[in-house]
């Protein structure tokens, strides 16, 4: 039996929803009724933060597309749970997309900010697994949150002092 080549793709979309369901999880364990949480004045509340997860969800349509525009962003949802429920709805509309994408447009390039009032053409995968990594760090951010909050941390990448493996 001869190996099976995965794409990079194949294990993009691999990693894309293993992070999802750890966000989620992440997401789950905040307390809703401290939504409104802002440790200090410069930083988002954690509601505005869970969005940041949802969009860059949603990010990865237009970059795959490559019509990605770079500006304002919508809004967080009024709630908490909106907000959760805005992440899911990103994710399995961003999975389809990506699911569809061919070889051709991974390899195509568009141009995006890649620093302060920089702007470059960047070939899509590589923007693609820019914007994978920028949520994992504001999930980061997130778990900061979940514990100032109080709330117990689910496992991310391995035990926390609330889900212990042994």
């Amino acid at each position: 039996m001869s190996p099976q080549t995965m794409t990079e793709k194949d294990v993009f979309l691999t990693n894309f929803e293993r992070e999802y369901q750890t966000t989620l999880r992440v997401l789950k364990s905040y307390p809703t009724d401290q939504a409104e949480l802002k440790p200090a004045e410069k930083l988002k509340s954690a509601r505005e933060l869970a969005w940041m997860l949802a969009l860059n969800q949603m990010v990865l349509q237009p970059t795959i597309d490559g019509s990605l525009k770079p500006g304002g962003l919508p809004p967080a949802p009024a709630t908490f749970a909106e907000v959760i429920a805005g992440f899911e709805k990103a994710h399995r509309d961003t999975a389809a997309r990506l699911a569809a994408s061919t070889e051709a447009e991974w390899n195509a390039t568009l141009n995006m900010p890649v620093g302060p009032k920089q702007m470059a053409d960047v070939r899509r995968g590589d923007a693609l697994w820019f914007f994978h990594h920028d949520t994992i760090h504001h999930r980061g951010q997130f778990t900061v949150y979940v514990r100032l909050a109080g709330a117990k941390l689910p496992s991310v990448y391995g035990p926390t002092a609330d889900e212990q493996w042994w």
